[in-house]
Formats: structure tokens, sequence, C-alpha cells
């Protein structure tokens, strides 16, 4: 049976597995990782399937739940561990590359729906957040899903993709919102405005049954978070969906800090996130511009409404977020299937060229060589990272009963806190002292930033030393005061 695969599956099979591996190397970096981790842990280890809590007592407002649902599942299924919860944002990643697939096939023809389905799957932001704790692999696998399904029923191919439409709708609605609903509905009204193609081209999808069965799947469970937490409602949908998108620097985000960019930078995170075929895509466009043969079969292409569509479904990200200010390269991601459809596409136009057909496989093999490569580094020298985790580690191997916490001055970053399973924590030099004084430990372990532990420690007692080092911070361990007539208690 297995000599009956294609070569391209197995090389396609590989570098997803590639993947895999490497994502079980290396430690949650901050910040993204490690906090949506939390999330994820503190609702597997609570058991509220309602509301994703930013730290115990803390609700996180900032996105629905599915993602934390699938990660918390797989923390259930295979225990706490960095592959257990980035396991989730693989399996998405592997159903786009599915639909990337046969959407090319239906479009252009198996031979450009393998290469569509290579280049998708090692494109730059592809590869990296198919193994990373994020929401995006699930808002692009809704918008993606529903999408091509449209696709699929303008092509004449009805069946079940009219109904996986509004699959595609819930769960872009529970993976990151309203978002997923403006990123479907431009590309699918922008493209149904010419020569009046709503008039045929909706007819078979079940609009009524099919938009009941969206507003039951998904609805509840924004009423259920708004119950159980008040005001998540004005936070989310109008602080999150309106002053974001119109603030660039807005203030009001609870979880982190406004991204301010130059509005239209979206463009160039697209050559970022589709490294290294999109600077192909550029280049063959370029080329295509100056030559006048390929310009008219580049104007042939483009009137065909199977492409317009493709294209638009491309370039929706970039078309709505060129306005906003607040932006980040991860956004780009629900456009990277229908630009590696129009990659391979334009790569299939020049077989002829011995050069492009040679450069295929290399092309494919430098994100994924390179991610491996930095994984397998990591595994041995993690000392450059930014995470906590060989801190919270070290800790473990020193404490002992009576001691305090893994104490952190001023903030606890989110890797210690997934770490530690939220027993590090924060402290001020005042907290500090009261603690000593009070005599509440035997020793003290306080991880400070590299240039305030040197001052630190000219401020302690004799004996207190730096025991650990990593990228950010010195581990400074404290022995307590002793209390007052215990000393001449001692024989």
């Amino acid at each position: 049976m297995l000599k009956h695969i294609r070569p391209w599956l197995w090389i396609l099979a590989a570098i997803l597995l590639g993947r895999l591996i490497s994502m079980a190397l290396y430690p949650l970096v901050d910040t993204t990782e490690p906090r949506y981790a939390d999330i994820a842990r503190l609702m597997a280890e609570t058991g509220d399937w309602i509301t994703p809590w930013f730290e115990p007592g803390v609700p996180f407002w900032g996105k629905p739940p599915l993602s934390f649902w699938t990660e918390a599942a797989s923390i259930r299924l295979f225990g706490l561990s960095e592959l257990a919860v980035r396991l989730p944002s693989w399996f998405a990643t592997i159903i786009m590359v599915i639909l990337t697939w046969r959407y090319t096939r239906e479009l252009e023809g198996i031979r450009p729906a393998r290469l569509s389905a290579l280049v998708f799957s090692t494109m730059a932001l592809t590869y990296m957040s198919s193994g990373a704790v994020m929401t995006d692999p699930f808002l692009a696998l809704g918008t993606t899903l529903s999408l091509v399904s449209f696709g699929m029923v303008i092509a004449g191919r009805h069946r079940y993709w009219r109904w996986l439409f509004f699959g595609g709708l819930v769960i872009g609605l529970l993976a990151k919102g309203p978002l997923a609903l403006v990123l479907i509905g431009i590309p699918v009204t922008l493209w149904l405005i010419p020569k009046g193609r709503w008039k045929t081209q909706l007819s078979p999808f079940p609009w009524l049954w099919g938009s009941v069965a969206t507003v039951l799947l998904s609805v509840p469970w924004y009423i259920a978070a708004e119950l159980k937490t008040p005001g998540f409602i004005d936070y989310f949908i109008v602080g999150e969906h309106f002053r974001r998108f119109l603030d660039p620097g807005w203030a009001g985000d609870l979880y982190g800090n406004a991204h301010l960019e130059p509005r239209g930078t979206i463009w160039i995170y697209w050559l970022w996130a589709s490294f290294p075929w999109g600077v192909l895509a550029a280049g063959l466009l370029i080329m295509g511009l100056l030559q006048r043969t390929r310009r008219g079969l580049m104007a042939s292409a483009i009137a065909e409404p199977s492409l317009q569509f493709v294209l638009l479904c491309a370039l929706a990200p970039m078309l709505f977020f060129s306005l906003a200010g607040n932006v980040l390269w991860t956004y780009i991601l629900p456009s990277l299937p229908f630009s590696a459809l129009l990659t391979a596409r334009g790569i299939q136009a020049l077989e002829g060229s011995r050069a492009l057909r040679r450069a295929v496989m290399p092309l494919a093999l430098i994100v994924p060589v390179a991610i491996l490569a930095y994984a397998v580094y990591t595994r041995f020298d993690s000392s450059r990272l930014k995470t906590e985790q060989a801190m919270v580690q070290r800790y473990d191997a020193l404490s002992q009963p009576g001691d305090s916490a893994l104490l952190y001055l001023e903030s606890v970053p989110f890797s210690a806190r997934y770490y530690s399973q939220e027993q590090a924590r924060d402290i001020s030099l005042q907290q500090l002292q009261t603690m000593r004084q009070k005599h509440q430990y035997t020793r003290y372990f306080i991880a400070v930033p590299h240039k305030e532990a040197q001052p630190l420690l000219a401020e302690l007692p004799p004996g207190a030393s730096i025991v650990f080092r990593n990228a950010r911070y010195s581990l400074i361990m404290l022995k307590g005061e002793t209390a007052p007539g215990e000393a001449d208690a001692r024989p």
C-alpha cells in the first residue's frame, strides 16, 4: 500500500512531521505562547470551559475560547507539555493544507494542487504558527474553510461544501470573533458585485438553516460569557473590534500593548509571512508585467471569475488591515492558502523553466530546515531564549521546605507563570523587607533583572548570592533573618 503513495506526499509528510518534532524540542518563549498556554492550563485544571482565565480571578476577554478549548483538551489527553499545547495548531494547519490542495485541484489540476500544498505548508508564518500556541491558526482555519467552500460551490461543487461554508463561520466566530465575518465577507462581497453575480451564485447555499445553525453554535457562548463575567461584550466587541482598529495607540488593552505601526505595514508583513515564496511570487509578477506576452496571459487569467475570487481572498487581510496601524504579522495567515494557490499557478505557468523547477525543492526546505536546526540548537542551549523554563527548574532543584516561592521583582513573566503553574509570585522590595522582618521563610529566592542584581546585592545582608542566570534574570538566594531570641536558644 505504501508503494502507491506519491513522492510529493512523502516530502510533504516529512516537512510536517519535522514541525511536529521541532515543536516538542524548545520551550515556550515569552510573551504570546506561554500567556495562551497558561490560559489553556487553567482551563484544563479548573474545568471552566466558559471563561478563559488570564490568571486566577482575572477573566481573559481578549479572545473567544476555541483555541483554548482544543489546547485544554490536549492537556487533559496528553498531560502538560510543550507538545500538548502546540499540537492543536498543528492539526489546524494540516486541515488547511488539505483544503488548499483540494481547492487548487478543482481549479488548476493535480500538479498545481500538489505544489500549492507544498508552498503553503512551507511559508514562514504557516510553518511557524503550525507549531505555536496561537489563536491565529484557528481563525485562518475558519476563514479558509468558508472561502474554499464558497469557491467550490461557485465552481459547481454544491453537496457538503454549501454547508461547510457555515461551519467555517462558526469556527471563525469562536476562534477570533466578528473579524472572521469581515475577512470572509470582503472577498465574497467584492466578487459578487460585478455583473449581478449575487442573483445566480448565492442560490445553492442554505442561507436560512445555515444561518440558524451558525447562530445556535456560536452565539450561546457569547451570552454565557457575558452572564458569567459582565463587561465581556463591551470589551471584546467594542474595544477589540472598533477601538483597537480605529485607534493605533489604543490604551484600553487589558492584556498587552498596542502594536503601533505605519499604515500599510501589513503589505510588508505579507512578504515576511509568505517567505520565501512571496518573494518568488513578487518576482514572477514583475517579470510578467515587463513582458508583453506574459502581460496578455496575466490579463486573460485575471478575467477568469474563479481566479478573481482567489485573488480577492489572498488580498482581503491586507485590504482590511491597510487602514489599521495596530497590526501584527500574524494577521496575514488567512491570506496564505490563497497566496499559495496563486504562487503555484505562477510557477506552473513557467513549467518550461528548468532553473525554476530546480529551485522549488530548495525553496521548500529553507524554513523547515532552519526551524528544525534552531529547535535542536535551543534544546542544548536555551540560555539566550526569553523563557523562564530553566529558572523554574533551577528553583525547583534548590528549594526546600520552608523556602519562599520563586519571587520575581515587580512582575512575573508569562513563561514563569506557566512553568511554575502559577506558583511564582511578583514582589516589591518593600514586601520582601516585610517578609524578612516577619521571618516568613528560611530562604528567599528572588529573580531580578540583570541590571538590578548587583545594586540589590549591595543592599542585602552578607551571604546573599546569585545562584543562577538566564537571558534576562539573575536568581538571588537570601537566607532569612534569625528571629529574636532564636539565636540565644541555640546550644
